[in-house]
């Protein structure tokens, strides 16, 4: 399993970053996210943090040259402070967001725990090739996620 873990301290208050925390509004600022649906009921800005929300995810992936879709499900929220997501399908993995406040606004934690297809040709894959690049489009995406809500 592989798992990746970064943070980065934003100038904006743990409310702010919460709401683009929200599985609709990662496109915004994740690189590699082209977009995201809702595929349970949201009726209300909260619901898009609700324990059992589903969405629909399309990736781009510059190693296969296509679109990766997957599914997520939240499963653990508490607002404010941390909200994890669960994908179903082929592609598994686990997303754990993690807000503190801090003085300078918030700390912004993302951990990103994955299994690599393949068995262990993938492992040996991602190790040589995956795990850098993710690292490197994560920290991208948290300096425009940064960018995005100090513009605020």
């Amino acid at each position: 399993m592989g798992r990746i873990e970064k943070s980065i301290i934003i100038k904006a208050s743990p409310e702010k970053v919460w709401e683009m925390l929200a599985v609709d509004r990662w496109s915004e600022w994740m690189e590699e996210y082209k977009s995201s649906k809702y595929t349970s009921e949201v009726n209300t800005p909260e619901d898009k943090y609700r324990v059992g929300v589903s969405a629909h995810i399309i990736e781009k992936d510059e190693f296969l040259g296509k679109p990766v879709e997957f599914d997520l499900e939240i499963t653990e929220s508490l607002e404010n402070e941390k909200i994890i997501a669960h994908s179903k399908g082929k592609m598994i993995m686990t997303l754990t967001y993690i807000l503190k406040s801090v003085e300078e606004g918030s700390e912004l934690a993302f951990v990103w725990d994955y299994e690599t297809p393949w068995g262990i040709l993938g492992k040996f894959l991602d190790r040589l090739f995956g795990e850098k690049h993710v690292e490197k489009h994560t920290e991208k995406s948290l300096e425009k996620l940064k960018s995005i809500l100090e513009k605020k």
